[in-house]
């Protein structure tokens, strides 16, 4: 049961950063970068932004390096909560400060308890074994 709860933990964690990384591509990419130069952010900054959620989403959803990609979107959250939902008066910017706050609290659970064996890391390793297949 463990093994499947994480894997279903890494594809709940995944799909916000695949999804987001997404939407900043095409249509989306003049939007966040104005997003971000209001909030005194290079937009220079974006593809990096858009390769680590699509390239973190991904490991994450495939349990690959997982605890180094974990702890690395966990500071990333805590970094976008600070600078871009910084104005705790408001209640959606409260809400999102806080669901960044959340998945950073997520992405250090798998820091510390790695990906499981359903995952690239546990094939990597020879973890997985028959006995866990099941």
């Amino acid at each position: 049961m463990k093994n499947i709860i994480s894997l279903l933990s890494r594809i709940l964690l995944a799909q916000i950063f695949l999804i987001s990384g997404y939407g900043k591509l095409g249509a989306g990419y003049a939007g966040t970068g104005a997003y971000m130069t209001a909030h005194h952010v290079p937009i220079i900054l974006l593809p990096l932004v858009i390769a680590l959620e699509l390239g973190g989403g991904l490991s994450v959803l495939l349990g690959f390096q997982t605890r180094f990609m974990a702890a690395f979107l966990a500071v990333f959250c805590i970094i976008a909560a600070l600078i871009f939902h910084d104005d705790l008066a408001n209640m959606i910017q409260k809400i999102m400060f806080m669901k960044n706050f959340a998945i950073s609290g997520g992405l250090l659970l798998l820091t510390a308890n790695g990906a499981g064996a359903y995952s690239l890391d546990a094939l990597r390793t020879g973890a997985l074994s028959p006995k866990d297949a099941k």
